[in-house]
């Protein structure tokens, strides 16, 4: 790699805190990690760390094992081990389980973003994977990688001495504001004991909105590149935006869009697709991370997660989380209801940041 190239890789985050050097902290993901088979450190994220619930994350890996024991089981006993821990998730609300000698973990992070001293979230970096050649087809999704695709979490990796020092800085990390339920307080304290070293995550990106100076809000879930939180924004503001607004019928053939209306659209209503349909073509110009159409900024910001460690691995769902079935604190709580992100530090109690830190 040229020096130039190796000198900016390792400087672009320390300039990245310097514009960025307060924190907006969201609320937990969960997913499910398996450990080594040898008991070793190391665990291999099974099921994303996207989900707002725990449920939501043993519902998935109740799916996995199921298709294994139907299509790739070499034996009925294989087979047999397989329904059992599907039988036990359908059943029970358990955060552990080991199946044919393999420990599987319900995995909780706590998701954040960097923000600026206006609360300006963060964008995607010059250094964050890009395609070298975007790709704007309608199927590109299914070929795109998935957020925490073959993430294997080391606690004992090499880190930067940038890496190493966001990762102290936010060891003390904890749950403040009165607003939170007793229990999430109590619950956040022991979690900084029992668990007092943390791992972080890979970077994710997702749409941001807001309209006027309102908060920002997401739009959509987490996607592994910033390429592919740009496509799901085009997808956005010229199917879906147009649909919801009631200028293109929700029964119109798929083709149809912003860039494409149909037959009969009145003069006001090409308009208004014209405008969402200049935002997307904004959007394919190049790495364009930020557009505004009817009033409403939507951006692509840069999320992290945080994964608490103990000395048995990643922490799990909290007491807490677990005595209720709901996805409480996510904007996934109800369909169309979205989550405000915490203004910097608000709720929260962790040591002064400094340039550099994150």
């Amino acid at each position: 790699m040229p020096i130039g190239v190796s000198w900016y890789a390792l400087t672009e985050p320390v300039s990245a805190s310097q514009r960025h050097s307060a924190l907006a902290v969201r609320g937990p993901l969960f997913g499910v990690a398996a450990q080594d088979r040898d008991g070793g450190r190391r665990w291999r994220v099974v099921v994303e760390v996207t989900h707002g619930c725990p449920q939501q994350a043993r519902d998935v890996l109740n799916s996995q094992l199921w298709f294994r024991a139907k299509d790739q089981a070499k034996s009925r006993q294989e087979r047999r081990a397989l329904l059992a821990a599907v039988a036990r998730l359908e059943k029970e609300s358990v955060d552990a389980l080991t199946v044919l000698g393999v420990r599987y973990r319900v995995v909780r992070a706590e998701e954040y973003a960097a923000v600026d001293e206006h609360g300006g979230i963060e964008t995607p970096r010059p250094t964050d994977p890009e395609p070298l050649t975007p790709d704007w087809s309608p199927g590109a999704g299914a070929r795109s990688p998935r957020v925490d695709d073959g993430l294997v979490l080391d606690p004992d990796a090499p880190l930067s001495p940038l890496q190493a020092a966001e990762r102290v800085a936010l060891r003390p990390l904890a749950y403040s504001a009165t607003s939170f339920p007793g229990p999430v307080l109590a619950d956040s304290e022991r979690a900084v004991e029992s668990h007092p070293d943390v791992l972080l995550m890979s970077a994710a990106f997702l749409i941001v909105e807001r309209s006027g100076d309102g908060p920002w809000s997401p739009g959509s879930g987490l996607q592994a590149t910033a390429h592919d939180a740009r496509r799901t924004l085009d997808f956005a503001l010229t199917w879906m935006e147009p649909r919801t607004r009631g200028l293109i019928p929700y029964d119109a053939d798929n083709t149809v869009d912003a860039r494409r209306p149909p037959t009969g659209t009145t003069d006001a209503a090409a308009a208004e697709l014209r405008e969402l349909a200049e935002a997307a073509d904004r959007l394919r110009a190049g790495r364009c991370d930020q557009v505004e159409a009817h009033g409403t900024v939507y951006r692509i910001a840069r999320s992290r997660r945080l994964l608490r460690w103990g000395p048995d691995g990643p922490e799990s769902p909290r007491l807490s989380a677990t005595a209720s079935s709901g996805c409480l604190g996510r904007s996934s709580l109800a369909p169309g209801e979205r989550l405000r992100l915490a203004p910097p530090r608000n709720g929260l109690k962790w040591p002064h940041l400094a340039a550099g830190a994150m």
